[in-house]
């Protein structure tokens, strides 16, 4: 009996495991843009997943640099095939995601290295890559880094909320 129970765990287990490692990321094609950090893709199963980007926040529209901020991930990505990989949702429940563009880049990174977004420090603490990035941007002053004190999105919208 110990026997059987032991050959069934050591058949049953790499099953269990082999399906929790599942590639966790959305494949499909951009078809809709809410802000330069949120976008819409549309999957081979015809579902529209709206995702956030991972470890940035861009200014909102009303803010310096939101349009442009929008414009470029539009540029970037309109109707393009991206790879959404996918990361534990936000406290919202909304889908968070280093989106991947066709020729390998990283989206969130691109936004940060352009100056038209911030490294969002409290939910992204090590990632270097952002960090230094963001670091870059600011010596050279490109994008929102231009301006003489930019607001940072979350600033901004807790602002506005009073």
């Amino acid at each position: 009996m110990k026997r059987i129970l032991i050959l069934s765990i050591l058949i049953i287990l790499p099953v269990f495991l082999a399906a929790n490692t599942v590639d966790k990321s959305i494949h499909g094609k951009v078809v809709n843009f809410v802000d330069g950090d949120t976008i819409d893709i549309l999957t081979a199963g015809y579902e529209t997943v709206r995702v956030r980007f991972a470890g940035i926040d861009c200014p909102e529209r009303s803010q310096p640099f939101g349009k442009i901020a929008t414009e470029f991930t539009i540029n970037l990505c309109k109707g393009k095939e991206v790879t959404a990989v996918l990361q534990p949702k936000d406290r919202y429940g909304r889908p968070i995601a280093d989106i991947i563009l066709p020729d390998g880049k990283n989206l969130s990174q691109e936004l940060v290295k352009a100056g038209l977004a911030w490294w969002y420090r409290q939910y992204a603490p090590n990632d270097k890559t952002l960090e230094n990035l963001e670091a870059e941007a600011r010596a050279a002053k490109r994008g929102l880094w231009s301006e003489p004190n930019p607001a940072a999105p979350w600033d901004y919208r807790k602002s506005r909320k009073k």
